[in-house]
């Protein structure tokens, strides 16, 4: 600072041209190649160097010189137990925070970060979930119906598989293995549908004469035969303590076991036979899909329908309420139109529409996790998995050579059961368990391979 200034001796003509040249560097680079440089320059000119009672070094590339010991002290630590700190050394001038996707295409991305005191915690993307391409048991059902109106396959929450062929039903127990059969009509008629009790205590049984038997499991025998359709009786869903059935006649009877009465209410709505029966998780709303492409809501007391969906092109067998969310239901249409719709009960509207590109034929909501799976018929037979939402496909699984008519899912939620005319019972992981439970599926470790239902 008290140093007097000399001034500098005039350049020859030999310098004057190099500094030229030098000022003008970017006349001589290369037009097809660009230059970065993988070091880090502070600017001089907004530096304090007298904070730390320094002056500016020639010696830029000596680690031994002042700014080289300043420069290390800023970026590691000091060296001594004082420890200095600068506003304006290793500033940027100007301090915006990029994304992480941006600095990762910049030539000098671990020094930005560095230097501008940008923090970020990285934390490794999640990994997509595998889900398994195959079944990992197989059961033969022989006399399996290929037949979309009907539902033949039913999984209690006892873990208890209920499976209708020709005139009779059987139990097998995922646990244990054991077949048992249940029931026998008779050779003057046949099983249409099949139903658990939540508790999975009883199970309904619809036959194609049009009546409804209630079967106690524990006793194995049956309490209750109940009368109404006059056609085959082809679903079935329970609510508590309430049971409504669909027939090919149209109609929908609502049945308390606990009263004497058949039935306690008859619901009208369908001009052809009713092929699906849902309520949903609250028990408040029932949806009912028909072979006359329409998809009806009714409330507990309702006998005619208090929503209308008419979207489907073709017989809506496949329904599922989302366990996730209130008044969010899911159907499926026949072949003729392949997609699988979303429909908000709330507001009675259409929340989405996805062609699947072949008969969708069951739908069923994951309970663990906020997806669902989808069986198809013509012509694919294939089984998928929808991320909800977005609808993106987790995954496509095959090996049913027929129609995938049938689904089911086990009580613990990871495990579904599909179905087909190919007379196989094939079992799928596809969920994950809930963060409470284990990790491993409740079918007993003793079912895997390939056994008969009968």
């Amino acid at each position: 600072m008290g140093e007097s200034f000399t001034p500098p001796s005039p350049m020859s003509s030999s310098q004057h041209n190099h500094v030229k040249r030098m000022l003008n560097s970017n006349r001589f680079k290369s037009p097809s190649k660009t230059i970065y440089s993988d070091r880090f320059i502070p600017s001089r000119s907004a530096s304090n160097f007298a904070l730390f009672n320094l002056s500016p070094s020639t010696e830029d590339g000596c680690s031994c010189s002042p700014y080289g010991s300043a420069l290390r002290s800023a970026l590691f630590g000091p060296s001594t137990p004082d420890k200095f700190e600068s506003p304006n050394i290793f500033r940027f001038k100007s301090e915006t925070r990029q994304s992480m996707h941006s600095l990762s295409h910049t030539p000098f991305t671990s020094h930005d970060v560095l230097l501008s005191g940008y923090e970020y915690n990285h934390k490794p993307l999640k990994r997509p979930r595998k889900i398994p391409p195959s079944s990992f048991k197989v059961l033969d059902a022989p006399a399996l119906q290929d037949d979309f109106y009907l539902n033949l396959v039913d999984w209690s929450s006892s873990n208890v598989l209920a499976v209708a062929l020709e005139n009779s039903v059987y139990l097998w127990n995922a646990s244990s293995s054991k077949v048992t059969k249940l029931c026998d009509l008779g050779a003057d008629d046949s099983v249409c549908s099949v139903g658990w009790a939540p508790l999975g205590t009883y199970l309904a049984v619809g036959s194609n004469s049009g009546k409804v038997q209630i079967w106690d499991v524990s006793q194995g025998k049956s309490i209750r035969t109940m009368e109404g359709h006059r056609l085959r009786v082809g679903t079935l869903a329970w609510s508590s303590s309430l049971l409504s059935s669909g027939g090919r006649d149209k109609s929908i009877y609502q049945r308390d076991i606990r009263v004497q009465e058949d039935f306690v209410s008859k619901l009208s709505g369908h001009k052809s036979e009713v092929c699906g029966l849902k309520w949903s998780y609250d028990n408040r709303e029932l949806a009912s899909g028909g072979n006359d492409n329409k998809l009806l809501v009714w409330n507990q007391n309702s006998t005619q329908p208090i929503l209308k969906f008419c979207g489907h092109t073709a017989a809506v067998k496949a329904i599922a309420w989302s366990p996730h969310a209130n008044g969010l239901l899911a159907s499926g249409g026949g072949t003729a139109d392949r997609s699988i719709r979303f429909w908000n009960t709330t507001t009675n509207s259409q929340l989405n529409c996805i062609d699947t590109g072949s008969q969708v034929c069951n739908l069923v909501w994951s309970k663990n996790v906020n997806e669902l799976v989808s069986t198809h018929g013509y012509s694919q037979n294939q089984i998928m998995v929808w991320k909800y939402p977005t609808m993106s496909k987790l995954a496509t699984l095959t090996g049913h050579s027929f129609r995938v008519l049938y689904l089911s899912i086990s009580p613990d939620g990871q495990t579904i059961v599909t179905g087909a005319g190919d007379e196989t019972l094939r079992f799928w992981n596809v969920f994950p368990s809930r963060k409470s439970q284990n990790t491993e599926s409740e079918i007993g470790a003793s079912s895997f391979g390939r056994s008969i239902i009968r």
